[in-house]
């Protein structure tokens, strides 16, 4: 090589592209970094404003609370004194329980006999033709004796008689149903239909005993 003469240089282009490439990613890095910081600084100071807006909006009151007040229940009645015998001969007798004997050996009372005839007036017998007074029922009126006590009173009405008449047509037992009072008509009407004679009721082809309502009636003329 000559005196005076330059040297020339190949350059290498795989080289000159590392050596880029390199720096590029340096100043990428460096760039995002600065973003990066500048991003955070800008959101710290949003943050602040946005908390400062907040607190200065925020009221707090605190409101005094009342005491609660306990209702006072009324005591327990008091419990009963336990009866103590008293001493004292002052107390007079009527205040006092006097001691009684019971004795359970004793039988209870018989029951009451069964009703008797007089008492059955309200057992019916079955019967196909009923009792009738030989000559109607006018037999009754026309042996009626009006009472004068009821005459003289004035006493209309009725008397509703029940009447037990047998197999052979006797009048055997009478109960008041309906009465006209204490003037005597009752009695009346008793025996005006016991002077009666009676056709007894028939059971199918049998006579038997019955129980019959028969009314008497009073009427002024």
């Amino acid at each position: 090589m000559k005196r005076g003469e330059v040297k020339m240089v190949r350059k290498n282009p795989e080289i000159d592209l590392k050596l880029k490439y390199n720096k590029m990613i340096e100043v990428g890095i460096i760039v995002a970094l600065l973003l990066c910081i500048l991003l955070l600084q800008a959101f710290k100071k949003f943050e602040q404003g946005e908390i400062e807006q907040k607190t200065v909006d925020i009221k707090i009151e605190v409101e005094e609370i009342p005491q609660t007040e306990q209702i006072k229940m009324p005591p327990p009645p008091a419990r009963p004194a336990i009866p103590v015998e008293s001493e004292s001969d002052e107390i007079p007798e009527d205040e006092t329980i006097e001691i009684t004997d019971l004795d359970l050996t004793e039988l209870p009372p018989p029951p009451p006999p069964p009703p008797t005839d007089e008492d059955a007036a309200t057992i019916f017998v079955p019967y196909d033709d009923p009792p009738q007074p030989i000559g109607g029922f006018a037999a009754i009126q026309r042996n009626l004796q009006y009472p004068e006590i009821a005459r003289k009173a004035g006493v209309e009405g009725r008397v509703m008689v029940h009447v037990q008449i047998d197999e052979k047509g006797n009048v055997v037992n009478t109960k008041i149903l309906q009465s006209l009072g204490n003037n005597g008509c009752d009695e009346a009407a008793i025996e005006a239909i016991k002077k009666v004679r009676w056709k007894p009721a028939m059971q199918r082809d049998r006579p038997v005993k019955v129980w019959v309502a028969i009314p008497v009636v009073f009427k002024l003329k």
